[in-house]
């Protein structure tokens, strides 16, 4: 069940003609409805709302996820290859239940080199991707079978594909004989954490999937019903939230619930040049920048949001899909998000599949600037001063967010410095959830790309280029899609990871 409570709540208004139009909705919705967002998204509508049935249609995979955790029981190590909708789900799962899970979501060669760290005789890998077609996941899929081979192993006795029927990946997997778990085709990535894509990596970590499903259906029920907490969320972030809303879950018992509900909102919503941008922030009262609404899933917040996992899936995903009505856009399309992915593939063919050299404006230290200016103080001086009065900034970093982890402070310091919202993704893992928000939502971003050298590249097996390649390729085709919309995009190249973001962050901490 969810319970919700907070000071916004003295916003709503019952006989308001807005709140009136959601409840309609609300039961449309339980319906099934497809012609809810308007007559050009019913189509899409139309094959991406069995995500509703999924705490009740997702109970037919329990015999064959039962037999999947006693087929590889013997293995100590399970690896997730998969992005977006596809890990986000997982990730927070195996927090939840505090289980052990490698979450690949990342072409970084340091971030894949600790994947690969390891007996991989006891490890099991998932590679979960739902066209069937997403670079980054063929690339992992592709290595890994590569040096299971090269140990000896058979690939198909450690990996496990999950993926829509009839997607090339599940065309190609069958046919070389490996495990298959197919995903009902007519739920979106990001709505999938309940379907296949949750719950294969959840069963194999040892998580009791029915429980998740048990907690999502009471809440279904109570979702579907008048008085819907949905409804007054939908209504609350529709109607009395501007572009911002902040997420936090340091207190709850669910760390990454705020990425996966980043994810959800900001890839749903951020189209037609309207949309709310989720702000994970680190503790409650940390600095925002500007006006949000806050959110929170346990003590004090504008809003908070109280339940199990399997409720705050379903009761995110039914809100959204609320504001997607709300805020008149389709929120199962995901229109600009292939815009990066297509000058990813450009770059690539330019190249050769060989990074070229780039020459830096400047060097400071272990850092290159690509932008005018002489020191990183200075360019992230600039890059603050250029931020528009409503607009927010947004740190993309191309490195390893393992190893590279306390880079995340700068998201916090920049927003102290700039007193405007900043978001922080690690790419191209963002790619998959805010970098539609950044091309399709209000056009008030500012951009600080971090890319970095590695220690060691790693070629992906098949191809021309390696992944240090490919990483670039995805970093500079995205600077390029946004450049294009004319967006400010400012690039810091780390030449030397420890040095170099300890570097940075002493540099925005000295900001005047």
């Amino acid at each position: 069940m969810i319970s919700i409570h907070g000071d916004a709540l003295s916003k709503l208004d019952h006989v308001d003609s807005r709140y009136r139009e959601l409840v309609s909705a609300n039961e449309r919705l339980s319906k099934k409805d497809a012609t809810l967002w308007g007559p050009e998204a019913i189509a899409e509508a139309a094959t991406r709302l069995n995500w509703i049935d999924l705490p009740s249609s997702s109970r037919v995979l329990l015999p064959e996820l039962d037999a999947l955790s006693a087929k590889f029981r013997h293995c100590t190590r399970v690896i997730l290859c998969g992005m977006g909708g596809s890990s986000l789900g997982p990730e927070v799962i195996a927090a939840t239940y505090k289980r052990q899970l490698f979450v690949l979501d990342s072409t970084d060669p340091s971030h894949i080199s600790s994947a690969l760290e390891g007996d991989l005789t006891s490890t099991v890998i998932v590679v979960s991707s739902k066209s069937g077609g997403t670079i980054e996941t063929a690339s992992q899929r592709a290595l890994f079978q590569e040096r299971l081979t090269s140990e000896g192993l058979v690939p198909q006795e450690h990996m496990v594909i999950v993926t829509d029927p009839g997607s090339p990946l599940d065309i190609d997997a069958r046919a070389r004989g490996y495990i298959v778990v197919n995903a009902d085709p007519n739920v979106g990535g990001r709505f999938s954490a309940l379907s296949a894509f949750g719950l294969v990596p959840a069963a194999l970590i040892g998580v009791d999937v029915s429980l998740l499903l048990d907690g999502a259906q009471d809440a279904l029920n109570q979702l579907q019903s008048e008085h819907s907490p949905a409804i007054s969320a939908a209504y609350l972030l529709s109607y009395f939230c501007g572009q911002y809303v902040t997420f936090n879950d340091s207190h709850s018992p669910m760390p990454g619930l705020s990425d996966w509900i980043e994810q959800l909102i900001a890839e749903s919503t951020g189209k037609n040049r309207v949309g709310r941008l989720p702000v994970v922030i680190e503790e409650s009262g940390t600095t925002t920048g500007g006006e949000a609404m806050h959110v929170a899933f346990t003590g004090k917040a504008d809003l908070v949001v109280e339940g199990d996992l399997g409720a705050q899936f379903i009761f995110w995903e039914w809100t959204t899909a609320l504001m997607g009505v709300a805020l008149a856009v389709d929120p199962f399309s995901q229109p600009n998000v292939t815009e990066a992915k297509n000058q990813t593939s450009a770059l690539l063919q330019e190249w050769s599949g060989v990074l070229p050299s780039i020459s830096p404006v400047a060097t400071d230290g272990c850092v290159e600037i690509f932008t005018q200016a002489t020191t990183v103080v200075e360019a992230l001086t600039q890059m603050i001063d250029s931020v528009k009065a409503d607009g927010y900034l947004s740190v993309m970093a191309y490195l390893d967010r393992n190893n590279d982890a306390e880079l995340a402070q700068l998201r916090r310091v920049l927003a102290e410095k700039s007193q405007r919202p900043v978001t922080f993704g690690w790419g191209p893992r963002f790619l998959h959830s805010t970098g539609q928000f950044h091309k399709g939502g209000q056009q008030n971003g500012t951009f600080l790309q971090i890319t970095g050298d590695v220690a060691e590249d790693i070629e992906v097996p098949g191809q021309a280029f390696s992944f240090h390649t490919l990483i670039m390729a995805q970093a500079l085709g995205d600077a390029r899609a946004l450049e294009s919309r004319g967006f400010n995009v400012v690039r810091l190249h780390i030449q030397e990871r420890e040095n170099g973001v300890a570097e940075i962050l002493t540099a925005a901490r000295s900001i005047i």
